[in-house]
């Protein structure tokens, strides 16, 4: 497994504005010199409390929102699939069909998607449902088939916003399965989870942001025990 650096992340800050009906009253700050590298075949947790910026830093990251300062190098040109509980699907739209539009997303053919049609609804348990509009899901639904597109049509670099807390157990049994097996593989994926055991399970790394603010980035154990520490105080 080779790790070279496919990403990097130098200074990055986000805001947003914060408004008040019509009127723009002021900025919050969401993320602020944010640094670090993702290497290929690379596992990094991503942890903090609620509020942190970690959502925002994945989506940085995907390109669905851009940097307001420092800026983010692709030194290849890499696919990358954001899985979040607010999946950027179409909700008129079937199940089938934003499957196959995710996945020509992810730089696939036409041809390809389709052929992958019946193995994603496999995965994502949705029987009936794949040819529902999407506005009918749950969220859970949503997130299960999201997370079998990303699965099957395998982007360069996996984005997951806490989704594999989603779902029974079965399916939570299955998806972390899966997951481990896309590491072994070489898959790059960058983890957002509150779950320490999760992280300590998958990822070869961590980043810690607070405030928006990156605190520490390093080995997993060291990162989690620092952050523990952190919040006894």
């Amino acid at each position: 497994m080779t790790h070279d650096t496919i990403l990097t992340l130098q200074n990055v800050g986000c805001q947003y504005s914060v408004r008040k009906g019509f009127l723009k009253v002021g900025l919050y700050t969401a993320l602020k010199d944010v640094s670090f590298e993702i290497r290929r075949g690379e596992t990094i947790g991503v942890i903090g409390r609620n509020g942190a910026g970690k959502s925002t830093l994945l989506r940085l990251v995907a390109g669905v929102i851009l940097p307001d300062s420092g800026v983010i190098v692709r030194h290849e040109p890499v696919s990358i699939s954001l899985l979040t509980l607010q999946l950027g699907f179409s909700a008129e739209l079937s199940g089938r069909d934003n499957a196959v539009l995710s996945a020509m997303l992810l730089g696939h053919r036409y041809k390809e998607a389709k052929a992958s049609l019946d193995e994603i609804n496999e995965f994502a348990e949705l029987g009936g449902w794949f040819d529902e509009p999407l506005k009918t899901y749950s969220s859970g639904m949503r997130a299960r088939l999201g997370f079998a597109v990303a699965m099957m049509m395998s982007p360069d670099v996996l984005l997951i916003d806490e989704v594999l807390g989603v779902g029974d157990e079965s399916f939570r049994i299955k998806s972390t399965k899966v997951m481990k097996e896309k590491m072994l593989s070489g898959q790059t994926v960058l983890f957002v989870s509150h779950n320490a055991a999760t992280i300590r399970e998958l990822c070869s790394s961590v980043v810690w942001i607070e405030n928006g603010v990156t605190q520490m980035v390093g080995e997993t154990e060291e990162v989690l025990s620092t952050y523990f520490e952190s919040l006894k105080k």
